[in-house]
């Protein structure tokens, strides 16, 4: 199957799995509503995996940080265990790491879509207490990673596949759907490597010129919606249906507040989120990093 994922310096991801036809029309209601980790479900670990993937061996499921609005996706291979977890959040890489345990699986990579200015990643906590995985980020980024990737290269788990594509505009990084375009709106242009002109050729060449049904899963939704796909966006989204004049006048005077965590998140995501942390989460993960 194919299902697009795009993002910012984004980097867009591509699934293929030759056993689906048109992974579009499927739901992925199933995804959202689980059994793992209830009293009530009494099902093996493998069973458990089996009944809430996307297809006979590809899984899917997306995760949500109440306090920054960050989607995290975790994906996975059902005969080889091998997952891959994209934008983890450090202050629930203990539930990430619950979850992965539940359902059996081997995480191989912590993916970010780019260097966070709103939360600190997961990742090098994740490393730590899953021995084997390792961390990704874009190249661009110059963010400390175990691997660096640049457009056209492919991250693969199982016979699955992620193609990296490069979607410039609203920081260097990479993405599954990042904030390049979120659900109605966009990443803002106004800090880090923001360009509003790029991030509105970024959306119209790599995003808006996929297949009208395809679905795309942002890194953040402010008002509890799961996804959107490519029509969507280019009939409803107040932003982008714009003229890219008009565009970069909207993003001039949006007027933004400094985002509330970017000093406390970008010297910690410069390094994996293994250094620079603040106090409390240098306390919670010590023992875990050795501090």
């Amino acid at each position: 199957m194919s299902i697009f994922l795009v993002g910012k310096y984004c980097r867009q991801i591509i699934i293929h799995n030759p056993q689906i036809k048109n992974p579009l029309v499927l739901s992925l209601a199933q995804s959202f509503h689980l059994c793992a980790g209830r009293s009530s479900c009494n099902k093996s670990t493998v069973s458990m995996t089996q009944h809430i993937s996307m297809s006979e061996d590809f899984f899917f499921k997306q995760l949500f940080d109440r306090v920054s609005c960050t989607y995290s996706y975790l994906l996975a291979d059902v005969k080889s265990k091998e997952a891959v977890l994209i934008d983890p959040v450090i202050d629930l890489a203990e539930r990430d790491v619950r979850l992965i345990d539940n359902l059996g699986l081997k995480l191989k990579y912590s993916i970010n879509t780019h260097m966070h200015a709103d939360h600190i990643t997961g990742s090098g906590v994740l490393k730590k207490l899953l021995l084997g995985s390792q961390s990704v980020i874009s190249k661009a980024s110059q963010a400390l990673a175990d691997k660096h990737v640049e457009h056209g290269d492919i991250i693969e788990f199982g016979p699955h596949k992620l193609e990296v594509r490069s979607t410039p505009g609203h920081t260097n990084g990479m993405a599954f759907t990042g904030d390049t375009l979120l659900i109605r709106g966009c990443g803002r242009t106004d800090f880090q490597e923001g360009d509003a002109e790029m991030l509105y050729k970024s959306v119209y060449d790599q995003i808006f010129s996929l297949p009208d049904n395809f679905r795309l899963f942002p890194a953040h939704d402010y008002n509890g919606i799961l996804d959107t796909t490519v029509s969507e966006e280019k009939r409803f989204n107040p932003r982008l249906t714009k003229s890219k004049e008009e565009f970069v006048e909207i993003m001039k005077n949006l007027n933004l507040a400094y985002p509330a965590q970017i000093d406390k998140a970008l010297p910690a995501n410069k390094v994996c989120g293994l250094y620079n942390l603040p106090s409390e989460m240098e306390e919670k993960f010590k023992s875990v990093l050795n501090i």
